[in-house]
Formats: structure tokens, C-alpha cells, sequence
């Protein structure tokens, strides 16, 4: 890996504030950590083959007061809207079908539009606007 490669995960590192960053290709590995490194982050991001062995990778889990939970399929920042001026995806009161998009959830700068996967009444908003989300996080919550 050339000092050229280095600068450039350097500076993705800064764009996206991120606190440690591990590529692997082949043989070469590099395992960078920026100046916060010493604030703990969790993040997981399930295997290739973990995935393969879930029976059902839905986004979609039944929560026990009757509600279902639309999960984050990705790591990323949640927005409830396409932009800041623009009116939210979903709102509480709103009624979804499978392929009503929800929200959009940002990762490595591409916006990923989330679909309910499910149909009902939007309960709750279960994430604010610009939080950072974990896979498989709950963002809302909806009476079916």
C-alpha cells in the first residue's frame, strides 16, 4: 500500500468523522485510528456468512406489545426527510404499505431510501433526525 492510498482513507476518515478505520485487501491490511480513538464505538455489521445461515434476514421483527419494529438494515445516519426543507418520509399517524419508504439512512455518502416492509399505522418515530444508527436498531414502530 502506497503513502497515496494512506492519505486518501485519512481523508475519508476526517470527511466522515469517523474514530478508527481497518481495510484488508489480500495480504495488505491497514488499521488507522484517528485522535478520538480513545471513545469507545460499537459497530457491527454482520458476516457473509452469518447472513447466509439466518433463516429470515428481514428488517421487520415483532415487538411483544403488538407493534412491528422496522429495523435498520445498514450502519448509517438517519434522516426523516429527502432534505432539511422537505416534509418527512413518515410521520406518526401516517399508514404504510411494504414498499412506503420511511426514511432514508446515509452511509459512506449514498442516501439509502428504507422501505416499511410492512403495512399498518405508523406508532412511533423511534429515532431522531441526524442520529447515528446501528444495524438492525429499531426506527419506528408500527400498529399493524
Amino acid at each position: 500500500m502506497d503513502l497515496k492510498k494512506v492519505k486518501e482513507l485519512i481523508d475519508i476518515m476526517k470527511e466522515n468523522e469517523l474514530v478508527e478505520l481497518e481495510v484488508v485487501d489480500g495480504d495488505s491490511k491497514i488499521h488507522l485510528k484517528g485522535p478520538h480513538a480513545a471513545i469507545p464505538v460499537v459497530a457491527s455489521v454482520p458476516s457473509p456468512a452469518a447472513v447466509a445461515a439466518t433463516p429470515s434476514a428481514a428488517p421487520v421483527e415483532a415487538v411483544d406489545d403488538g407493534l412491528i419494529g422496522i429495523e435498520s438494515p445498514i450502519v448509517g445516519t438517519f434522516y426523516q426527510a429527502a432534505s432539511p426543507d422537505s416534509d418527512p418520509y413518515a410521520n406518526v399517524g401516517d399508514q404504510v404499505s411494504a414498499d412506503t419508504v420511511v426514511c432514508i439512512i446515509e452511509a459512506m455518502k449514498v442516501m439509502n431510501e428504507i422501505k416499511a416492509e410492512t403495512g399498518g399505522v405508523i406508532a412511533e418515530v423511534c429515532c431522531k433526525d441526524g442520529e447515528a444508527i446501528e444495524f438492525g436498531q429499531v426506527l419506528f414502530k408500527v400498529r399493524p
